[in-house]
């Protein structure tokens, strides 16, 4: 019996050791960094009264995403090539997303939510992970004849459903990162330069037309805003002017852990979502925001290297939308939390508070990791301890 222990001591140590620890380190650190911003803020007045709400809660969707993470590594995600699966997983998405305008709830001016009790979902996150994989496929398949711009049109078209779905609802930001996460894979599909000048061309017009006939009043604005910031603070520019004053008021080396004035005398909304970076720049300042960055640079890194160990195309392509969309979500974050880019009410990976996104989050290392046990890195590796054992 104790040796039956042993032996499943070692299979799961084993199994254990495909992890990308470094990976998941850094993106940890990440998750805490977050926490520690949630907690420190409690709007005066109101000690004792459910405080630490954001930050309880999401102790718990951590706990649930590092499970999810670690379930993920262990599954072997090859049956993910088959197109059967792959549609399916779309076609469920797509279901849900056209079912949120039967059954969402209504947050923000948005009915992006299923209400399941305590908790929500938001299943645009999800989905993101979903168009990640079905281009990941298609891109493998016809990765020999790519320079087609037929290829690019098709992609476009599988991208442009989640769009639509997304934006009617109306969640702008999330539509936009659908967009720059197809435009991205496209990107590193391989596509020529000619075809490069037509997606853009293609892109231009449609934002002309999206700009005419689809955007709101509200979202229109914000891009106004955008241009000039100013002229509208105590309206649409009130957010973005907040949450420059927060980061510069940082300065080098922050206000400490809790003294973040912007954040807590609640100048500065969603400090637990959309303006997280603010609040954790104006406590840690500029030091506190170069170790941040940092460790997404850690964390797109490690990702790079694991995607180009990737078994075939699938998992290197899987990999590098991976790394796309984080990259994504930094960029238009800290933009607009500085001034540089319109308010879209996006997340930052692994630190704003939310269920939906960081499950997404882990779930995609979990995915990769799950890759990484069959990868070209592990076979040479294999190979090499067969030498040294000779």
């Amino acid at each position: 019996m104790l040796e039956s222990l042993w032996n499943k001591i070692q299979a799961y140590s084993f199994s254990v050791s495909h992890i990308d620890w470094v990976l998941f380190v850094s993106a940890l650190l990440i998750s805490l960094a977050g926490l520690v911003t949630m907690n420190s803020f409690l709007p005066t007045g109101q000690a004792g009264v459910g405080q630490n709400y954001f930050f309880q809660r999401q102790i718990i969707w951590l706990g649930v995403s590092l499970i999810v993470f670690f379930i993920a590594s262990q599954l072997d995600w090859r049956f993910l090539r088959r197109t059967s699966v792959i549609t399916t997983l779309f076609a469920f998405f797509c279901g849900l997303l056209l079912l949120l305008f039967i059954a969402g709830h209504i947050a923000k001016g948005a009915k992006s939510w299923f209400e399941l009790g305590a908790f929500s979902f938001q299943p645009s996150d999800p989905a993101k992970l979903v168009l990640i994989l079905l281009l990941a496929k298609y891109f493998t398949r016809r990765h020999i004849e790519i320079a087609h711009i037929r290829h690019i049109i098709v992609s476009g078209v599988y991208a442009f459903i989640l769009f639509i779905l997304i934006l009617l609802q109306p969640d702008f930001g999330s539509a936009i990162i659908i967009f720059a996460l197809w435009f991205g894979m496209v990107l590193v599909s391989g596509i020529s330069k000619k075809h490069l000048l037509a997606v853009i061309l293609i892109g231009t017009a449609s934002f002309v037309i999206l700009w005419s006939f689809v955007f709101h009043t509200y979202q229109k604005q914000r891009i106004l805003t955008f241009i000039h910031p100013l002229t509208d603070i105590r309206g649409t520019g009130y957010n973005a002017y907040q949450s420059t004053i927060a980061v510069g008021s940082g300065k080098i080396l922050g206000k400490g852990v809790g003294y973040g004035t912007q954040s807590k005398l609640q100048f500065l909304p969603e400090y637990e979502t959309d303006f997280i970076f603010a609040s954790f720049a104006e406590e840690w300042g500029f030091v506190g925001v170069i170790i941040l960055f940092s460790l997404y640079g850690v964390v797109l890194w490690r990702i790079l290297q694991n995607a180009q160990m990737g078994a075939g195309n699938f998992e290197t392509f899987f990999g590098l939308g991976l790394a796309i969309l984080f990259m994504i979500h930094i960029v238009i974050h800290a933009g607009m939390n500085m001034g540089l880019l319109p308010v879209t009410g996006t997340t930052i990976p692994f630190m704003s508070y939310g269920g939906s996104h960081l499950l997404t989050e882990f779930l995609g290392l979990g995915i990769l990791m799950g890759m990484r046990k069959y990868s070209r890195g592990v076979h040479r590796e294999v190979v090499h301890n067969q030498i040294d054992g000779i």
